[in-house]
């Protein structure tokens, strides 16, 4: 795999379609469990999902490093796709300056999901700028659901480093959604 993904790298067109053949039903896998992470917030199919986020990497210049950096990177584009979807569902539902008149919360519990999204990406984001390497293992053991080895390696860290970072990542995160929710 990680020869294919560098001829793809060096422009072998048919290494990108075999590297895409050989991962399709993890990459899907992987953008259902997305999706089911933002639980009936988001429009998008999962096949939507991962297709757009293919395209985002033929767009991007990456020296893919092995298969698990190629997962972790796919899973990087799905939540950023994710969370711009959200953005923009939750603007388009303000409306901007038109006047809305509802006769009940039915929308409430979306708009409230959206909102919970946006503010664990807000996290995120906080906790990378805090602490690169810990926001980095909490995406690849949540997002990516890459195994512990697997993080250590494209990490290049030993396991019991992946896991101090995990708890650290993890309390961080609990505290500071606990204060913003």
């Amino acid at each position: 795999m990680t020869a294919l993904l560098q001829l793809w790298r060096q422009g072998d067109g048919a290494s990108l379609n075999q590297v895409f053949d050989r991962t399709y039903a993890e990459l899907r896998q992987i953008a259902v469990s997305r999706i089911r992470q933002v639980a009936g917030r988001s429009t998008l199919a999962p096949t939507e999902l991962m297709h757009e986020a293919a395209l985002r990497v033929l767009d991007a210049s990456v020296d893919w490093q092995s298969r698990a950096h190629f997962f972790a990177s796919m899973s990087l584009y799905m939540r950023a796709i994710l969370v711009d979807h959200a953005r923009a569902r939750l603007s388009d539902k303000r409306g901007g300056a038109q006047l809305h008149v509802t006769l009940g919360g039915a929308d409430v519990g979306a708009e409230s999901g959206i909102t919970d999204l946006l503010a664990l990406e807000d996290a995120l984001n906080r906790l990378e700028t805090l602490d690169r390497r810990s926001s980095a293992v909490l995406h690849l053991t949540y997002f990516a659901g890459l195994g512990r080895h697997e993080i250590a390696d494209v990490l290049k860290v030993s396991v019991q480093i992946v896991d101090r970072e995990l708890r650290f990542a993890k309390s961080w995160l609990n505290t500071h959604l606990d204060t913003v929710l």
